[in-house]
Order: C-alpha cells, then structure tokens, then sequence
C-alpha cells in the first residue's frame, strides 16, 4: 500500500542502483572488500576536502564557539538522514550516503557569504559556484593516485554531485562542462533517487540544526520558535507533558520531533509517488520529468516557513552582518593579492601552469586555493599578508 512503512528487507527495489552496474572513468579492479559506493564513501572521507570541513562554515564562523555546527558535523548529520530515508525506500544507502558526504565538498570559508563574493569576483573568468567547485575537487584538485587525478568516483556519485538540484541545462558552470567533455554525466535529466534522497536529507538537516544553534546565538527565542507551524504545535505539546523541564530540553525534543515528522513525509510522499509511476529502473526515475523524493505540498509550506523564519532571524541577522562582511572582505582581499602576484601561491599549486596558460588560468587555481582555506587559514593568511588585526 502506498503511504505505509515497509521496513527494508534487505532486497534492492528495480529503480535503485546498484555498484554492479556502476562504471568509473579509469577502469580499476573492484575491491575484495567494499562494493563500488562504498568505496566511493572510503575515498570521500579520506579526502583533505573532507577533512577541511572540519573548520569551514555552516552558519556561524568556525572561531566563534565549539558547540555550533560545522561543514563537516552538518556532512555528518545530513549522511545519517540520507541513509535512513534510503534504506526504508529500499534503494541503495552506500551510494545516498556517498552523495551527502560529497554534497558540501566544493563550498569556500565563510558559508554563503564566502561564495557568493567568489563568485562575483571570478565572473570575468567563468564563474565559482560550489557544486561545480565539488566535481572539480573529486575530478582533478584531489591528487593521491599515481594513474589518474582526482579520486575517480562512480558515475552515479559524479551525478549525484553535479545534479543533486535538479536538471543543468543551458549555462553549464565551468568545471561540469570540462569533466562531462570527458565523462557524459547526462546533466539534462533528473539525478538518481539515491542523489534525491541526499538532497532531501540536506534540507531536512539545516532547517533542524540552524533552528538549535540558533537558539543556542539566542538570535531568537522560545516565543519565535512557537510562531512555526511545524515546530510550534509539538513544542507545546512536549511543554504541557513535561512542565518542570527546561525549555532548552523540550525545545530539543520538540525539533527531534518535527525531525521524525519530515522524514516520515518524505517517505510517506516517495512511495506515493513511485507507486504511481513504477519505475522499473534507474533510468526511468532519471526520465521522470520531476523529482521523486519530495515533501507533500503541505508539509512543503511548512518547510518554506522555516526557511523564511531562519532568513529572517538568521542568516540575513544584522548582528551577523558584519562577520559575513569580515568574511567577504578577506576573500576579496586574498583573491586581489594571489591574482597580483601568484608567486605567493604555494609552490604546489602550478606556477609553470600560470605562467603558461593567461589570467583565466591563474584566476581559478587562486580560486580553488581560496575555496579550499578553512576559515581560521583563511583569516590567518589574510593577516600575514595585510598585517591587520581581526
């Protein structure tokens, strides 16, 4: 019946992918002990981009207390997501788990705020944007294997990175248009469900996490958070069963609730969906013209209330204005000084290269150094070099 739990048993269903059938762009020998995504999991995990995000931004700059969540710690709980929603859709959890570690891998120091001051300044040389920038880490900046740049994923991983969002048709960003040349990654259709699932996972994770840390900043409190049409209701009813509690305890409870609210909706709205349609393959989910994983369009607008709330009271905070313009400030400032003289680039990352390929050359290996700083090397280096005080 469709909108029931069926509790995975074990079996794949048709539209799932399966590593049998995954290729990768250099041919290597399977592994005696690890199917192909979780390989793909292995070498994602070990990655320096995975390691550096550790100390970049979600929200809150990595130097402003040990308690607010990560890149990496925010990777960590959008993985677990992933492979819950995935293993209760019966379809592969390897490989939903190996598109949410990889999801964030392309992002700069200073969350958003960090990107889109990259992205501006990089305009006149074909654009950053931070999915482009994770297919270029795991396809060529990433350098361990003696045969092959990059950490030579599956094609399904790949795709789950490039199109996590959905369809890339027109404007392709630069490092998804110099790979598919190479390694057709079918960027005009939808991504695995696996990919969709990941995507998903994301969402319901950073609405959740950013309203505790949130409270946490005290950027808002218990009177806003019953304002929300998800998180209110079960915040009061937690309240009322348990009236000596701390309101910080029943406000956890309260998101952990609505956490379970959401992916029972994405599931309940999943197999719904697949029902209807019966994929009998990968390919007919690729082909379906929409997305699969979704919320329904009630709990859509509950989601959008979120995300207004946290726009409001977060991310477009006045009192955090000024750290993103901080961050905005050492980015641009970094990208000026390392675009004017490359020699103060590490000696590793291609000065022959510079020298013997232009300006557009130069201005993206000064990209791709600055979008892989974590935000403590980021405001350090930016001190060395200007001489200021932060």
């Amino acid at each position: 019946m469709p909108g029931t739990r069926i509790q995975n048993s074990g079996r794949l269903a048709p539209y799932a992918c399966t590593p049998e059938a995954s290729s990768r762009l250099h041919i290597e020998e399977a592994d005696p002990f690890r199917n192909a995504f979780e390989r793909d999991c292995d070498r994602i995990v070990h990655s320096s981009a995975f390691r550096r995000l550790m100390r970049k931004t979600q929200v809150f700059v990595n130097i402003e207390g040990d308690l607010f969540r990560t890149r990496l710690t925010h990777t960590i709980e959008v993985s677990r997501v992933a492979r819950t929603i995935a293993s209760n859709l019966s379809i592969n959890a390897d490989l939903a788990e190996s598109a949410a570690l990889a999801h964030d891998l392309g992002h700069t120091p200073f969350g958003h705020a960090g990107e889109e001051e990259l992205e501006k300044l990089m305009r006149p040389y074909g654009g950053f944007e931070h999915n482009a920038q994770a297919i270029r880490i795991v396809t060529f900046l990433e350098r361990h294997y003696p045969k092959f740049d990059g950490l030579n994923l599956t094609f399904e991983t790949l795709e789950a990175i490039a199109k996590h969002n959905g369809p890339i048709r027109g404007n392709v960003p630069y490092a998804l248009e110099a790979y598919n040349r190479q390694h057709d990654l079918r960027l005009d259709t939808w991504p695995n469900l696996e990919a969709q699932v990941a995507s998903i996972a994301d969402d319901i994770a950073y609405n959740c996490h950013d309203l505790h840390d949130g409270m946490r900043a005290k950027l808002f409190g218990v009177e806003e958070i019953e304002q929300l049409s998800l998180i209110g209701p079960e915040f009061r009813r937690i309240r009322s069963r348990h009236a000596k509690a701390d309101e910080s305890r029943c406000l956890y409870q309260a998101l952990s609730g609505s956490f379970s609210a959401l992916v029972t909706d994405v599931l309940r709205t999943t197999r719904n969906i697949l029902f209807d349609a019966k994929p009998e393959c990968p390919d007919d989910v690729r082909l379906m013209g929409a997305a699969t994983a979704k919320f329904s369009p009630s709990m859509e607008e509950k989601v959008q209330d979120i995300n207004k709330f946290l726009s409001k009271y977060m991310y477009r905070n006045d009192e955090m204005e000024g750290e993103r313009d901080r961050g905005r400030r050492i980015i641009r400032n970094l990208f000026e000084i390392f675009l004017d003289d490359s020699s103060l680039l590490p000696p590793e990352w291609g000065t022959d290269f510079i020298r013997t390929n232009g300006d557009g050359a130069k201005a993206r290996l000064v990209a791709d150094y600055i979008a892989g700083m974590t935000d403590r090397f980021a405001i350090q280096t930016h001190s060395d070099l200007v001489d200021s005080k932060f």
